[in-house]
C-alpha cells in the first residue's frame, strides 16, 4: 500500500531563487550538503544527496513547478514516487507546497522528515545568510 505526503511551508526568496535551489546542481549541492548532478530538460535526470536520491524530471515549469518521478536508489526496481513542488509568491517570499504520492507506507515517516531536515530548515538558513 502506498501514501502521500502534502507540505506547505515559506522559504525568504523570490520564487526564481527557490526553483534553482531545486533544479541548479550547485545552489542545490551548497543547500544540502550533498553533490548533485540535475537535468533542467523534460525526461532529464536528476541524481541528489551523493546518490541516494534519483529522478526523472516530467514537468518544469521555471519558478512556478517541478514534477518528477523520485525515488530512493536502494528501494526495489522500478518503484518510484510522484512529487509534485509548487511555487507561488507570498509577500516578500515564496510559499512552496510539496505533495508527494505514491510513498511506500514504511518510508512515508522517514520521507516526510527528510524534506523537513534535508530541505525546509537547510535552505531556510541558506537563504537568511542571502
Amino acid at each position: 500500500m502506498s501514501t502521500s505526503i502534502h507540505q506547505e511551508v515559506t522559504i525568504n526568496a523570490k520564487p526564481a531563487d527557490v526553483y534553482q535551489a531545486f533544479m541548479d546542481e550547485a545552489r542545490h549541492s551548497a543547500i544540502t550538503g550533498g553533490k548533485s548532478s540535475i537535468s533542467n530538460e523534460i525526461g532529464g535526470r536528476a541524481d541528489m544527496h551523493d546518490g541516494q536520491i534519483m529522478a526523472q524530471n516530467i514537468e518544469l515549469t521555471p519558478n512556478q513547478k517541478i514534477v518528477q518521478a523520485w525515488r530512493v536508489t536502494t528501494w526495489e526496481d522500478g518503484l518510484y514516487t510522484l512529487l509534485r513542488i509548487g511555487l507561488a509568491p507570498d509577500g516578500d517570499g515564496t510559499r512552496i507546497t510539496l505533495d508527494q504520492t505514491g510513498c511506500p507506507e514504511d518510508m512515508t515517516e522517514h520521507l516526510a522528515g527528510g524534506w523537513e531536515a534535508r530541505y525546509w530548515q537547510p535552505m531556510k538558513a541558506y537563504f537568511e545568510q542571502r
